[in-house]
């Protein structure tokens, strides 16, 4: 938390052991280590698009994984969310950095980790909102299997993604690996995070995570 804001999820996304796994976990699956057999992000517990709903679109083949390039700008159609990407590190809390709270329109990447159309996980981390108004990821948890994500990367291709599951995961007991294992080995994988849940005042962060998983389908330039 900076100064009297709110914790928007990102900058607190998770603590303790939960990021000890994850780190761990980052650092293999940059280097395509694909032990972790999570299966694909179906509608399961927790998953906030599946209830009521009828079974989800049939969903396109994953591309091929491109090369490492650095992202620009991540484009979300259905939301209307066309933002800049920055490099994002870690805090003193061992946890992603998001960028800064007076850039709520800006989408943070961890640099150390996979870069968006690679082979691996890559992982992007937005705020909810600030004191004040709504920022880039507000509706994130609105998004359904099928729907379009593209970054557009600095060598001038375009990584299209295809959604394929949304989860909502409470802080408490958080598994990383569930959230950020991959879902098929082999795949270029994206992950686009935010807070979600009931806000606590006293702490200051809220009481679970949206995490979006998306793969490949598709480059363009």
């Amino acid at each position: 938390m900076q100064g009297h804001h709110r914790s928007s999820g990102t900058g607190r996304l998770l603590m303790g052991v939960a990021w000890v796994i994850l780190l761990l976990g980052l650092w293999q699956w940059g280097r395509e280590i694909t032990d972790v057999h999570l299966g694909t992000f179906a509608p399961t517990t927790g998953d906030m698009a599946a209830a009521g709903r009828p079974p989800g679109p049939e969903l396109p083949s994953a591309a091929g994984p491109l090369r490492k390039a650095t992202p620009l700008r991540i484009d979300i159609p259905v939301l209307k969310v066309q933002a800049p990407v920055v490099s994002r590190g870690l805090d003193r809390q061992g946890a992603v950095e998001a960028p800064p709270y007076d850039q709520p329109g800006v989408v943070g990447w961890y640099a150390a980790g996979v870069t968006p159309g690679a082979a691996g996980t890559a992982l992007l981390v937005g705020h909810r909102d600030t004191e004040n108004a709504p920022a880039v990821f507000q509706r994130l948890g609105s998004l359904r299997p099928g729907d379009a994500v593209r970054v557009v990367r600095d060598d001038g291709a375009v990584a299209e993604f295809t959604v394929e599951g949304v989860k909502v995961l409470s802080r408490e007991g958080f598994d990383a690996r569930q959230a950020y294992g991959p879902g098929k080995p082999g795949r270029a994988e994206l992950r686009l995070l935010t807070c979600a849940g009931a806000f606590d005042p006293v702490s200051r962060t809220y009481a679970a995570n949206v995490v979006v998983s998306a793969y490949l389908t598709g480059s363009g330039h």
